[in-house]
């Protein structure tokens, strides 16, 4: 874990976004973050695309942590 200085501004409309979504601060931070390195990763996917990817993603079986 590390800490990353951001923007009050910044800081505030995640604040904001956290209480909508039920989420804490960081985890609407993490959040934001992921989506948007996948956006950045994957272009021509929109929003809700690469939130259903992900939603698939999850729901699969992890047998890759048997193997580590």
């Amino acid at each position: 874990m590390g800490i990353v200085k951001i923007d009050d501004e910044l800081h505030e409309q995640v604040r904001c976004a956290s209480t909508v979504m039920c989420r804490s601060i960081n985890a609407q931070a993490e959040f934001w973050m992921k989506i948007g390195m996948l956006a950045e990763a994957n272009p021509a996917l929109s929003f809700n695309d690469i939130v259903k990817m992900q939603l698939e993603a999850a729901s699969r079986p992890s047998s890759n942590l048997a193997a580590a």
